[in-house]
């Protein structure tokens, strides 16, 4: 069931109170808020629960429409320091929805051939076909987050990337994919709590990167580098939406909400049968 059918705790919905809009300050958010939910977390786990149903038909519903040529497909891009949990969206947001209609890609370090073109060139081909829902586990955002942290690109093909950006998502709009683009904003106590349970769990060391240390020593450069990003990228046609994410359950009942409201938005219809049932019925029943 929706939102709307069931014993909702949301006061307002996660695309007016997540969205990034004139004025954003990225270190005006609490990371351990849950804006728009007044519940706690068993109402949260309680929400994801409820919310399946409708995740699921919705995202059925895309499917089969794409069969009889409806170009609808969503596009949810994660990004995210490390630890806040991207992970546990693609596992318990996205992951209950039949996988058939899902592509999943995580960008890793671009490799060689990447490296030899524009940066758009890997993330072109990797998305949404009609009828899917895709996500991108990082994205092309990690070329003028990283990119400019790391100072792996001169400011000038920095500044250059950002309306390439806004171009590419515009046309990817056009065509007809929705895209959610989603900022888990994680503290650093937070982040590194996770990292320190991690170190302590044998079944989690396999997780545990000593890069990530590195790159906390790079905090304020990151949070200045995504305050850039949103800045320059949050368009009409595809917003941002910072998710407080230090609670687990709160960030995957808000990303559930916004993929709940970008099908519903899309309202995809079963398509009608290209055959006479009754005759069908007929040849089944004397068969």
């Amino acid at each position: 069931m929706s939102a709307s059918k069931h014993a909702s705790t949301w006061t307002a919905p996660p695309r007016d109170t997540l969205r990034v809009g004139e004025g954003f300050r990225l270190a005006d958010v609490d990371p351990a808020s849950t804006p728009g939910f007044d519940g706690d977390k068993r109402q949260g786990v309680h929400e994801l629960a409820a919310g399946v149903p409708e995740l699921s038909e919705l995202q059925e519903r895309l499917f089969a429409a794409s069969t009889q040529g409806a170009p609808d497909a969503v596009l949810l891009v994660l990004q995210a320091m490390d630890t806040a949990g991207k992970g546990g969206i693609v596992k318990h947001v996205v992951g209950s929805v039949d996988p058939q209609g899902v592509h999943h890609h995580a960008f890793k370090k671009p490799t060689d051939e990447e490296r030899a073109h524009d940066f758009l060139w890997r993330v072109e081909s990797q998305v949404p076909m009609p009828g899917q829902i895709g996500v991108f586990d990082r994205s092309h955002y990690e070329d003028v987050l990283i990119g400019r942290v790391r100072q792996l690109a001169e400011p000038a093909e920095i500044e250059r990337r950002y309306g390439a950006i806004n171009d590419f998502e515009a046309e990817l709009v056009a065509g007809g994919t929705r895209i959610v683009k989603v900022m888990l904003q994680i503290s650093s106590d937070e982040q590194k709590a996770r990292l320190a349970e991690r170190l302590e769990r044998p079944d989690k060391h396999w997780k545990y990167n000593p890069g990530d240390v590195d790159e906390r020593e790079l905090w304020p450069a990151y949070q200045e580098a995504y305050q850039t990003v949103f800045e320059r990228t949050s368009t009409d046609a595809a917003p941002w939406f910072v998710v407080p994410a230090d609670r687990k359950w709160y960030a995957r009942i808000a990303v559930q909400r916004l993929l709940l409201d970008a099908l519903e938005d899309i309202d995809p219809q079963w398509p009608a049968a290209d055959y006479d049932i009754a005759v069908e019925q007929a040849r089944l029943a004397a068969s």
